[in-house]
């Protein structure tokens, strides 16, 4: 997932990646080979934070992967797949409270 901020100038925007989107480009650029483990997912990455929304609430690598069902994934994609749903539905839960139906309702 990517959002594109507002466009003011007429440099080009750069994309803001948040969810699997911005574990990828973690995943990319980590020594990591498949099949791994959550705790060599976590160590080869270093324990990042990974922004789930556009506003750049985060949530801990460890903790994602403690929501997701197994420990072992053959497949980067695998791994991918297992933890879409769970920056989702950090993600709509950040969306629908009280401080983001505020910041909706002010014109700044």
């Amino acid at each position: 997932m990517a959002v594109r901020p507002p466009q003011g100038g007429d440099d080009e925007p750069e994309a803001i990646a948040f969810g699997i989107a911005a574990l990828d480009a973690r995943l990319d650029e980590a020594n990591l080979t498949f099949p791994a483990t959550s705790r060599e997912v976590v160590e080869a990455l270093g324990e990042p934070s990974i922004p789930y929304d556009a506003g750049g609430n985060t949530l801990a690598l460890s903790a994602a992967l403690e929501e997701v069902p197994g420990d072992r994934f053959e497949r980067e994609g695998e791994l991918l797949d297992a933890l879409h749903p769970v920056f989702e539905a950090h993600r709509q839960r950040t969306a629908n409270s009280i401080v983001a139906r505020l910041r909706g309702l002010l014109p700044f």
